[in-house]
């Protein structure tokens, strides 16, 4: 059966779904008429094969405890070998309920209470959160801005802030969220060799890798073969397809010892079986959904392009990071001159735009806004039209 939900361009009322994004703008704190473009999720009906998928099983009406056999793995494994040259071990997975709770899964598993877990800044901001909710200290080797509107690794500084700080634990963002930088192979050995020098377990955040618009996703285990020992490898389906609610995350965990240490991390969470509905989409995303990705990723690219347009022509005093990856952009606004704190206000009061603010990023993004262009573009141009006015 041909795919149906491949018109980008239609728009979706999301409001009075409980939908995070669109619903709940006045509970914190924000104007109820806000148009949102914060959180990681996209304007966009998944897969017409998932939908009916979930409506089938729902037909079922019997909700009870569910697990997957041998296949899931398969499906899943194709996907990364397909898609990123990378094939796993079926011993090596564990299933969660999101990579955000893998995060905090691993900051029990390999450190305990006062050690420091090194994060590159600006970066997705609950790093910061598992860390110290969990009493941790952050350690941030800051990525810089080059003078190729890319950023990049201070390769020196990561190094001896492992040494000062005795640094066990490294959160690894790749594609890099907010940033968008995909990271080369080069960069990537670079970081592993060191890791791998000072004993350094590294939990790489892949959960981004099938947006990429230049360059090459480079699973990080899959670079060289010690780093199987230090990688603990987070990916899902849910950015991809648009399956947030469906708590569904595979962590591949190569080291046996690792592994059994993340899961009785799990295990003490009291996790065991997880959704069934998000198994199904899950699984059927990655079986039958590589029409509807396709054109998503021309549509987001198409979207990204568009931004860089009408900044370059409307919005002279700001600047766009390079996007190479994810579909979030990164907008620099310290040339306007405006403090970051009237920015928030202009943003979410004049132009009525809820965006992620920079300095939620970590100090170093204060001046910057982060935008999700995953939405049809008639709503995205609304949005560049509303800066516009404010500035």
């Amino acid at each position: 059966m041909p795919e149906r939900n491949i018109n980008f361009d239609e728009v979706t009322d999301r409001r009075g779904s409980n939908c995070l994004k669109y619903d709940f703008a006045k509970q914190r704190g924000l104007p109820e008429d806000v148009l949102p473009f914060w959180v990681a999720d996209m304007d966009f009906k998944t897969s017409s094969y998932v939908e009916d998928a979930l409506v089938k099983r729902a037909q079922e009406a019997i909700f009870g405890y569910s697990e997957v056999g041998k296949e899931y793995f398969e499906i899943v494994a194709d996907w990364m070998k397909k898609h990123h040259a990378w094939l796993p071990g079926e011993s090596w997975l564990i299933k969660t309920p999101g990579v955000v709770f893998a995060l905090a899964m691993a900051v029990k598993a390999y450190t305990k209470e006062g050690d420091k877990v090194m994060i590159q800044q600006p970066v997705y901001y609950p790093f910061s959160e598992v860390i110290t909710d969990n009493g941790r200290t952050i350690v941030s080797n800051d990525l810089y801005l080059g003078d190729d509107n890319r950023y990049h690794i201070d390769f020196e500084d990561f190094e001896k802030k492992i040494q000062d700080n005795q640094i066990k634990l490294f959160f690894l963002c790749s594609p890099h969220n907010p940033v968008g930088r995909v990271w080369t192979k080069e960069e990537l050995i670079r970081l592993g060799d060191i890791c791998l020098k000072y004993g350094v377990i590294v939990v790489s955040d892949e959960i981004h890798h099938d947006f990429i618009f230049r360059g090459e996703h480079h699973v990080f285990a899959s670079l060289k073969k010690e780093y199987e020992d230090i990688s603990i490898i987070c990916t899902s389906p849910s950015k991809t397809f648009n399956l947030a609610s469906m708590l569904i995350s595979n962590i591949f965990i190569p080291n046996r010892a690792l592994k059994s240490k993340f899961k009785k991390q799990v295990d003490a969470a009291g996790i065991s079986q997880l959704s069934v509905l998000g198994l199904i989409a899950a699984e059927t995303a990655y079986k039958d959904g590589e029409e509807w990705y396709q054109a998503l990723i021309t549509y987001i690219k198409g979207n990204i392009g568009f931004v860089k347009e009408y900044v370059n022509k409307n919005l002279k005093k700001v600047k766009m990071t390079d996007t190479e990856g994810t579909y979030l952009v990164w907008l620099d606004f310290r040339d306007t001159g405006i403090d970051p704190e009237e920015l928030d206000r202009r943003m979410i009061y004049d132009a009525r735009l809820w965006l992620d603010s920079g300095k939620i990023f970590g100090k170093i993004g204060n001046g910057f806004q982060r935008i999700n262009v995953a939405c049809p573009r008639s709503v995205l141009k609304e949005a560049l039209d509303r800066i516009k006015n404010i500035l």
